[in-house]
């Protein structure tokens, strides 16, 4: 997600509340764009380089400002104790079962990473299988994932640094634990398909040192490592030189008889490949055509092939094709494509196979037959989010559930008699019971129907004057689904309403509701976002001086957006990891794997002016007083790079007229988010809720 200039050095100032804030000068360039004959400048684009010295400077500058404002909240410490003693209770991740061991992830409370345990039967006694805290002093080396080979004698798991999305693969004996000398590096969105000795996964060449977080990631590549061997030596499986910004990823059945290849990255779907890898030297062939659809293989049975796809099915069916045919005209449905939901998941137990769909946001799910008849509904807790997991060849059946107001707790279904039992729940040192949460509709600016849910104490008054933090993401076809966070609790505790809205462009409604939400209908997304908060203030459950909004990633830019569109609707604005720079976004990383849903500004000048007319970055105006603005980002970040945030910022502190603090705040040994130890993730959160509670008058 990201574009320069240096003429005149220029001096913001501002006050935030009862202290008036220097901001570090930032000097600018006279670097300038031509798009289709429009010049655009862009006086920051060497806060690019990331690696230079001057921009080091500029980093440690805007930290040193920031943190004085943070730390000088008189609630920041006391809210930092509150965080630690809501999120220290155990949290217990969903068994599974290989090779007639059963696993399972656990985090005794504040453990900055969650350590893997082995039992040799349901409910024995755990051991310690991988700890990643013992990886790192600081608990920035997360586990990615662990594949075990189907024999069950090796396990590979893969690790990342810093929250970088490069990943490096280690290899250990399951039997003595014992960590081989095999190590895979520059390996980035993959796991490790297991055939045989050895693993498939996906890499890139060595980037350019100095720009292994920001240089485009071209050339993704297949490669097959047999245990014992150098990396050098890894077999080249899989390229495509003819098209270097695609993602290329491998999967091996259980039975190791067929090998599927996914391409992505030129649409908002994939493509579909297999192999019969029973047949001496085979070949890929080629299932699908149309990128813009959906293809997922959900299991394996003999020959068939079933598989969960949106093709001609907005809303996905379950179809089934054969290895001997495999092309997408053979294929027979096996589930249709339903009104009045969005299938979400397919697991497949003995005898039945469980689909799960999103209705209104929220899972149901449904027990059909092997041959795919409806049989019942399986009873959820509540309206809120399931996640079954189950094997086709093993009778135990597991899923995990979570809501607002309950942390994710694991229960067992028996398909016999329809029954689920509580295998673990969480003990929380807090009350749960005093929260609750409703689900509401309104309408946008252009009347479609869209939902949100609100979670808040008991006995809330709908007086106009509580304070609100609005939620928002709305693209890329991943839909927002109720789920628990102990973050939220202090919040919660003193009267905040939490707000989650299901924005288009996300998968809720299918895929129709995605692409309302994509390229030259964007601005959807944004009205969306902008009416729910006018409806919870036309509601009498705010009004505009108490409603912070917060957003990462595509949700950043939504932040971004609407504090620039509507800046006099939000008292604080928390855009984290943005995408900011809406006509430079593809130059960096991955970034060209996001023009299927926002477009390019070398598309063409109509697809230009749109980018240019929301992009947070080129929106925002001098003698403007924005909310109060904690922008956050890190330096490992390789998704959405740090200089989106930080020309962000650097133009909002030159622009910004009002009394209110805006801010960036630079996370170090961090990156996009995935994998943060929770020492981090608790001093993140405790500057984000005291600057917002602080903003909006909570005491």
């Amino acid at each position: 997600m990201r574009k320069i200039i240096i003429a005149a050095a220029i001096m913001a100032t501002s006050t935030s509340l009862a202290q008036k804030i220097t901001y570090p000068t930032t000097p600018k360039d006279n670097t300038v764009d031509n798009y289709f004959g429009v010049e655009v400048a862009d006086p920051y684009r060497w806060l690019e380089n990331d690696t230079s010295a001057q921009t080091a400077r500029w980093v440690e500058e805007e930290n040193a400002v920031t943190m004085a404002y943070l730390n000088r909240l008189p609630q920041r410490q006391k809210l930092l104790k509150r965080l630690k003693e809501v999120a220290n209770y155990e949290k217990v991740g969903t068994p599974f079962k290989r090779q007639g061991k059963w696993y399972f992830y656990k985090n005794d409370g504040l453990q900055n990473q969650s350590v893997l345990y082995v039992m040799d039967q349901l409910g024995g006694t755990p051991r310690v299988f991988l700890d990643p805290n013992k990886l790192s002093d600081d608990g920035t080396v997360a586990l990615k994932g662990v594949y075990f080979s189907h024999q069950g004698h090796y396990a590979a798991y893969s690790i990342s640094r810093s929250g970088s999305d490069w990943q490096e693969f280690y290899v250990l004996d399951t039997r003595t634990r014992r960590l081989l000398d095999d190590h895979v590096t520059w390996a980035k969105f993959s796991g490790a398909a297991w055939h045989g000795d050895g693993f498939y996964y996906s890499a890139y060449d060595s980037p350019e040192q100095g720009k292994e977080f920001s240089n485009v990631n071209e050339g993704h590549k297949i490669y097959f490592h047999r245990i014992g061997t150098p990396q050098s030596q890894d077999q080249l499986i899989y390229m495509n030189p003819a098209y270097p910004q695609r993602f290329y990823q491998a999967e091996v059945n259980k039975e190791e008889t067929m090998m599927f290849l996914y391409e992505s990255g030129a649409g908002a779907g994939n493509n579909l490949f297999v192999r019969d890898l029973r047949v001496p030297g085979s070949q890929l062939i080629q299932m699908t055509s149309d990128m813009d659809c959906t293809y997922g293989v959900a299991e394996t049975v003999g020959d068939r092939i079933y598989i969960l796809t949106n093709h001609q099915a907005p809303r996905s069916k379950l179809m089934v094709a054969d290895l001997r045919s495999p092309g997408i005209s053979q294929w027979k449905e096996v589930v249709g494509e339903r009104d009045d939901a969005v299938i979400e998941d397919v697991t497949f137990i003995p005898g039945h196979i469980i689909i799960t769909y999103s209705k209104d946001a929220s899972t149901h799910a449904y027990l059909y037959s092997s041959e795919g008849v409806e049989q019942q509904e399986i009873r959820l807790p509540s309206v809120g989010s399931a996640s079954f997991a189950g094997e086709k060849d093993q009778k135990e059946c597991f899923y995990t559930f979570t809501s607002f107001t309950m942390p994710a707790t694991i229960y067992q279904y028996d398909p016999d008699n329809g029954q689920s039992t509580c295998y673990a729940a969480p003990k929380v040192g807090f009350n749960l019971s005093g929260f609750v949460s409703e689900q509401v509709f309104f309408q946008s600016k252009d009347g479609t129907r869209v939902p949100m849910f609100l979670t808040y104490k008991k006995g809330m008054k709908r007086n106009g004057k509580n304070p609100v933090l609005v939620y928002g993401y709305g693209g890329f076809n991943i839909g927002l689904t109720p789920s628990f966070s102990a973050m939220r609790i202090p919040f919660l505790e003193r009267g905040g309403i939490y707000v989650m809205v299901n924005l288009r462009g996300g998968n809720e409604y299918g895929e129709e509701w995605h692409l309302a939400g994509t390229k030259m209908r964007k601005q959807n997304v944004f009205d969306d976002f902008i009416a729910a908060t006018e409806w919870l203030i036309a509601n009498k459950y705010t009004n505009s001086q108490k409603v912070a909004i917060q957003g990462g990633s595509n949700g950043g830019l939504l932040v971004g957006a609407c504090m620039a569109q509507r800046p006099d609707l939000f008292k604080v604005a928390i855009p984290q990891v943005g995408v900011m720079d809406m006509l430079r976004y593809h130059k960096f990383t991955i970034g060209w794997n996001w023009a299927p849903d926002y477009g390019t500004s070398d598309d063409s000048r109509e697809m230009f002016e749109y980018l240019r007319s929301y992009s947070p970055l080129h929106n925002l105006r001098k003698g403007t007083a924005y909310p109060a603005t904690l922008v956050t980002t890190a330096d490992h970040d390789d998704r959405v790079v740090p200089a989106h945030s930080f020309k962000f910022a650097a133009t909002l502190q030159e622009c910004h007229a009002g009394d209110s603090p805006v801010l960036i705040r630079i996370d170090s040994k961090a990156g996009h988010g995935g994998g943060k130890p929770m020492s981090k993730v608790l001093e993140e959160q405790a500057d984000i809720y005291g600057f917002i509670m602080h903003n909006l008058g909570m005491r």
